[in-house]
């Protein structure tokens, strides 16, 4: 709900002194692991190397972990005195060493025999929020904390467990920041105070969580490092030299997460599976942080954000892969006519996200074997259910459509209608702005209002809208929230993004257009979006892209689109299994429990026949069902837009991102910045067809390459035609824009006429053009295989590029042929000129042709030339005549010995120097 200005006079009074004077916690972000025989020394240190902490971590008892943590905080002097004192102590039994260099501390883990400590040894920046890093995981190590003295029972199956363990790569895809909330949006961060002593984690996407439990009791907040497995990704968008960042941010819930087949639906808990929470941040990096310029209201209004979220369908279903099918069936495994593990779904989406909720369910409706039309009705009938006992604004918006029926068809418009809900979806929840909008927007908007009257009533003034809060999200959902639902979300956040720039004041209106730099480096960022997820859910990358349902595609796709189901299907049935083992064991739902007393253990992970009650509650512990009417929380609704919206807090001057970004005291290039190496619209090179235009949002299609694209199998739709163009339509046609009205029927018109066109010589009377090829090949349409063999038989090129061609060829005639027509010649040698249109358009851009023209007067009798001109003219003609004698059979000897050497290689092709010739005349040399 947008914030006006009357309401916000006393905004710059927030910040109050207790948030100024509230003591900053030390950031931690470089580390070194020491090593005696009894103990490990951690010591972390801040970016300046000026503060350091010390935490102490006990190896003489393999069954616990003792973990101490020094709140000293240390200069760099006394650390070395600490250090020096740990080494004398221990000389008698191996001293002090040092065992690694690390970036920051993931977690604790116990099997069987002993704790381990999992180490960042290698990270690398992705994104720049506000001055705030977000690093992601490149490397990791894996020490045994026992010492060599401690007792501990070998069990067989550790090493097993180790294995299983380490399938979890924390090298893919997993992320952290030092000075930035990552597992929170944009807007939770800037609502809330600075420093990391304010951060309030939200555990659902920490996926470390079980790992940091064993120490998280004794340690402070100055060694935990939250992390989010997901997607990162930043791209900038250069507006004529003022930059735009655009950041991608995608969290993975840590519950019921697992692979494809063996985790759909929800739990008894409302947690759904492939729950992935998507934002989309962009903000203008004018200046870098968050607090300056601090503005007129005590924020910065640079930047925005947009919230998405996308989750398998909150019902109990699942699909049994035991018998090695493509496509399982679909099976409902618990009527609940209550929907009570929907309810938990959608009270804590209101929950996170206020209300309301768009439900956008994309699942088919029709099919010849019913599968997905399973989920449909009973996902329709849930949510009718559960609107029920909302109250009347709070009720949830569910839309369902038929995607991929729509991909299918040839009158429908799937891009289309996506971008229609996309603005239905944006003026329904709105999204983040930090700060007061442009006030040349309130201006364009208080016009629009006052619908242009003109009869003399005074205008009411503009209310300039001083910052946006998102209330509620849009749900989209397919079967597997892939192909479909990563495509809807593109389109819905290319709407948001043109909205987000037209809050930034860099746009004129609200939208961007596709196949301009800004849409196509953000389908970029989207495209590697839906790659990671489907990879970490499904096992594979897209098989349907945004090509495909913008029917663009070109053949090649179809062998790629194969591969990729081949590769989900392979991992489907082979390597999901061992994957959810890993996952399982990574995020604690499976705990191995041994017995003390002896060396039995508990049955395996890999022994279990499900791991159903790994993520559902135990029947004899359940906790009691809510109210089947009183399904929701009253405060996740009761909260007004209006009064939640004043919680925007002005960000101070505070925090350690200073030191972390800027880093004064340490000697830097432009070369190894982030910020000066991101992928920017700036580097597509531009081509030679190209007219100078800078700008990110200028349409850039390139007619030539339309068709590669065989795969469209009908350019009757409005929304295609508006993007694609065939080459063997007129120029004239091929850079018209079709109107809405005749949208449907314009491609067919355009191809008909390009036939209609040709001449009747072409055709003889056995029906074959002159090619040879039959009238029917030549008027098929373009799609079929009879066309595609008419243009591989019969290639055409078009007129303007064998004329340039003609061109090339004639530049190494003579020169006497290549001159431009002169006064001397007739208008009709003129006109038959190669170079006569150059020359005629040379000649009336000079304005000096009367009006009168006759066809018969040569052009040349009314051009003016200048009498310098002229001399320079009469110059090149006389060089011209001269270069001319060394082409052609009659080649004279000139002068200049060079010259004679060069017309008679132009000649014979064969080079004889002066020096011989004048051998040969001057004959053998005399004898000794």
């Amino acid at each position: 709900m947008p914030l006006e200005e009357p309401q916000q006079k006393q905004h710059n009074e927030v910040l109050t002194e207790s948030m100024m004077n509230a003591e900053e916690r030390l950031v931690l972000n470089k580390f070194t692991l020491y090593e005696t025989r009894t103990r490990f020394f951690i010591v972390g240190s801040n970016q300046s190397d000026e503060r350091f902490r010390v935490l102490k971590i006990d190896r003489t008892d393999a069954n616990e972990l003792n973990v101490i943590d020094d709140e000293v905080v240390y200069s760099k002097a006394e650390i070395q005195e600490l250090l020096s004192m740990i080494e004398n102590g221990n000389k008698a039994s191996g001293g002090l060493h040092k065992v690694a260099s690390f970036f920051g501390i993931v977690g604790f883990i116990r099997f069987l025999e002993g704790y381990y400590i999992i180490l960042i040894t290698k990270r690398s920046v992705v994104a720049l929020i506000g001055g705030h890093y977000i690093y992601h995981i490149d490397d990791t190590m894996v020490v045994s904390v026992p010492g060599p003295g401690a007792k501990m029972e070998r069990r067989p199956d550790e090493a097993r467990y180790v294995q299983v363990f380490g399938q979890v790569d924390l090298s893919k895809n997993f992320y952290f920041s030092y000075t930035y909330d990552i597992t929170r949006t944009l807007q939770w961060n800037m609502d809330s105070p600075d420093g990391r002593q304010h951060f309030d984690y939200n555990l659902m996407f920490v996926w470390n969580s079980h790992l940091l439990r064993p120490a998280m009791e004794t340690i402070q907040s100055d060694w935990v490092l939250p992390i989010i497995h997901g997607f990162v990704d930043q791209s900038k968008i250069s507006v004529f030299g003022r930059n735009i960042y655009v950041a991608l941010i995608a969290r993975r819930s840590r519950y019921f997460a697992g692979a494809r087949f063996l985790k759909r639906g929800v739990n008894d808990q409302g947690y759904v599976a492939n729950d992935v929470e998507t934002e989309q941040i962009v903000y203008d990096a004018t200046t870098t942080s968050f607090f300056h310029p601090p503005g007129r209201y005590g924020t910065k209004p640079s930047y925005t954000s947009f919230v998405q979220h996308r989750g398998s369908i909150p019902l109990f279903w699942s699909q049994e892969n035991a018998g090695m099918v493509a496509k399982p069936p679909i099976e409902l495994n618990v009527i609940d006519p209550f929907f009570s593990a929907a309810a938990l779904h959608f009270d804590n989406m209101l929950e996170r996200y206020n209300g309301p909720i768009i439900v956008l369910n994309l699942v088919k409706s029709k099919e010849k074997n019913r599968r997905e039309s399973i989920l449909l009705e009973e996902f329709t009938e849930a949510v009718s259910y559960l609107n029920q006992f909302l109250p009347a604004g709070r009720k949830i918006k569910y839309i369902a459509w038929d995607m991929a029926r729509a991909s299918k068809s040839h009158d429908q418009d799937v891009i289309g209608v996506l971008e229609n809900l996309a603005e239905e979806v944006l003026a329904t929840t709105e999204f983040f702005h930090s700060g007061p909008e442009p006030y040349v927007n309130a201006l364009a908007r208080s016009a629009a209002s006052s619908g242009g009257d003109s009869d003399g009533e005074k205008k009411p003034p503009a209310k300039r809208i001083l910052g946006r809060r998102q209330h509620g999200v849009v749900r989209t959902n397919c079967i597997d929230c892939l192909d479909r639902t990563n495509a809807a979300q593109f389109v819905i956040g290319k709407c948001a993004l043109g909205h987000q720039l037209y809050a930034l004041g860099v746009l004129e209106h609200p939208s961007v257009p596709f196949d301009s730099d800004a849409i196509n480096l953000l389908n970029a960022m989207y495209h590697d979006h839906g790659d990671t997820i489907a990879l970490q859910y499904g096992g594979s990358h897209l098989v349907n892209t945004m090509e495909t349902y913008r029917k663009i595609s070109p053949w090649t796709s179809h062998s790629r689109d194969m591969i990729e189901s081949i590769r989900r299907y392979y991992s489907n049935s082979f390597t999901d299994a061992e994957k959810q083992d890993a996952i399982n064991l990574f995020l604690g739902h499976f705990i191995p429990n041994v017995s003390l007393s002896s060396s039995k253990t508990a049955m395996a992970l890999w022994e279990l026949a499900s791991d159903y009650y790994l993520h559902n509650e135990e029947p004899r512990k359940k906790r009691p069902k809510r109210s089947y009417t009183s399904w929701y929380t009253p405060a996740t609704i009761s909260c007004n837009h209006n009064s939640c919206a004043n919680r925007l807090q002005p960000y101070p001057r505070k925090g350690a991102f200073y030191e972390e970004y800027y880093r004064p005291k340490l000697y830097t290039s432009f070369s190894r910045l982030f910020a000066f190496n991101i992928i920017s619209t700036n580097t597509r090179l531009p081509s030679r067809e190209d007219v100078i235009d800078n700008s990110p949002f200028t349409v850039r299609v390139n007619p030539a390459q339309s068709n590669r694209y065989l795969m469209i199998y009908s350019l009757n739709i409005g929304g295609v035609r508006r993007w694609l163009k065939l080459t063997n339509q007129p120029h004239r046609d091929r850079d018209a824009v079709p109107e809405k009205g005749g949208a449907r029927h314009g491609g067919a018109q355009q191809h008909n006429h390009h036939h209609a066109n040709q001449h009747p010589e072409d055709h003889d009377a056995a029906g074959k053009t002159k090619n040879g090829l039959h009238k029917e090949a030549a008027t098929a349409p373009w799609w079929t295989t009879s066309a595609l063999a008419t243009r591989l038989v019969d290639p055409q090129v078009p007129s303007s590029e064998l004329k340039e061609y003609k061109r090339y060829i004639h530049q190494f005639k003579a020169a006497s042929t290549l001159l431009a027509p002169t006064v001397e010649q007739p208008a009709a040698m003129q006109a038959a000129h190669s170079d006569f249109p150059i020359f005629q358009e040379y000649v009336g851009r000079s304005g000096r042709l009367p009006n009168n023209n006759n066809n018969s007067s040569s052009l040349a009798d009314h051009f003016e030339v200048d009498s310098r001109d002229e001399s320079l003219y009469e110059n090149y003609v006389e060089n011209s005549a001269r270069t001319s004698c060394y082409v052609g059979p009659a080649v004279q000897r000139l002068d200049l010995p060079k010259h004679a050497a060069y017309a008679k290689w132009l000649s014979t092709g064969k080079f004889v120097s002066t020096r011989s010739k004048t051998a040969e005349k001057a004959g053998p040399p005399p004898p000794p």
